[in-house]
């Protein structure tokens, strides 16, 4: 695994900015499930045609056999072209965990970590991830806080909601339970990307309960305006959106489980690695990390990562930032395709007592990749704010 290296640090003045956006993996991960069907169908029926004589040409052997070997073992070709990690993550689950009932019907999966006498961290993970995502963040931060962790509903150990729809306003509702549960004590927020934008719901829909109970804010990864603003290909997915891809949406939903094996086979031919490190991860991803977040493709349920893209296809809090009544600290990877540096920069514009962090190098899930980064940049904002100072560190920035 390379050197991890210290975050970049800026401080700003108001502006404005834009972005973020989930449909471009959904659109290529779409694709890359049709084409892993095809190969695996294809090298069937061309084994099968030469076998009863159809088709006899010694070149149609040979491709069959390519075609199942790579539809079988092409996870593990497409992970041999990355280096082992010294500490590859893996799915970890506390003793200390509880359900309760979320604010739409659904049962939450809590679970808590670290010393329950320091400060209290509530992390509420990324869109068709789960609390695991937080391996590299949970191993270092439990050391000195005490950590609340959470599923989303339908993602995990969380249920559905009881009706089966998905807001992200009802999601922050959700993040609202969460906090009742965490304890009397003030907490301080961390949200990944879905995470980060049911916060700044959450402060517009409950600005009181910022002032009560939470002590700051860390936004990573996130945005605060129309998903489709500004992005790779944003003009290109602004037109896709109705004919292609809320159709898409739909039928993702009605046939969730025939899109699970489509899923399961893109993991198995290694597909849905190569779609995840396009869009979701940097250069310097290691072969265990890769494998990991692309595991999600198969926890999760099809309808309810559609469900819940649908939803932040209709999510916008432009305003929001300038209303957040508590400190605030942005974190976003360099190599993010899915929500540029640029939307991080112009929230810690907006906000009032606010700075950036940039991670270098780090992609949108890049707490997955260099977590050790995000835990020392929320680590010191956990401190600073704990003692009493709301002011912004000075500009600076350290070479890679």
């Amino acid at each position: 695994m390379q050197q991890l290296k210290e975050p970049v640090i800026f401080s700003h003045f108001p502006s404005t900015g834009i972005m973020y956006i989930l449909p471009l993996p959904f659109l290529l991960g779409t694709l890359a499930s049709i084409l892993s069907v095809a190969l695996l169908v294809g090298g069937i029926y061309i084994l099968w045609a030469w076998y009863v004589g159809q088709l006899v040409a010694t070149v149609w052997i040979v491709s069959a056999i390519a075609m199942l070997i790579w539809s079988l073992l092409g996870r593990s070709i497409i992970l041999s072209l990355y280096p082992r990690g010294s500490d590859e993550p893996y799915a970890v689950h506390g003793s200390n965990s509880k359900k309760i009932n979320g604010a739409d019907g659904s049962k939450i999966h809590m679970e808590f970590d670290g010393p329950p006498d320091k400060p209290v961290i509530v992390l509420t993970h990324g869109w068709a991830l789960d609390s695991t995502a937080w391996y590299y963040v949970r191993k270092e931060l439990a050391k000195d806080y005490q950590l609340v962790l959470w599923d989303l509903p339908g993602l995990g150990q969380s249920s559905q909601p009881a009706d089966g729809r998905y807001t992200v306003a009802r999601l922050a509702e959700d993040l609202r339970c969460v906090i009742a549960e965490a304890g009397d004590r003030p907490v301080t927020l961390v949200g990944h990307s879905i995470g980060g934008m049911m916060m700044l719901t959450l402060v517009r829909l409950h600005p009181d309960l910022f002032r009560q109970r939470i002590k700051g804010m860390v936004l990573m990864d996130t945005t605060h305006t129309w998903p489709l603003n500004t992005v790779m290909a944003g003009g290109l997915l602004r037109l896709l959106r109705w004919p292609v891809i809320e159709p898409l949406l739909l039928l993702t939903i009605v046939l969730s489980p025939l899109i699970w094996l489509s899923n399961l086979q893109s993991y198995l031919n290694g597909t849905s690695h190569i779609v995840n490190r396009i869009t979701s991860l940097s250069h310097a991803v290691t072969r265990g990390q890769l494998d990991f977040g692309s595991k999600y493709n198969i926890k999760d349920k099809p309808s309810v990562i559609a469900k819940g893209l649908r939803a932040v296809l209709r999510w916008d809090e432009t305003n929001t930032p300038a209303r957040i009544p508590v400190p605030v600290r942005v974190i976003s990877g360099d190599a993010d395709r899915l929500t540029k540096p640029e939307a991080g920069i112009a929230i810690s514009e907006l906000a009032g007592t606010a700075d950036f962090v940039k991670v270098i190098p780090a992609g949108h899930n890049g707490l997955l990749e260099e977590g050790k980064q995000y835990s020392d940049a929320i680590a010191e904002f956990v401190e600073r704010i704990s003692s009493g100072s709301s002011q912004r560190p000075a500009p600076h920035q350290k070479n890679a």
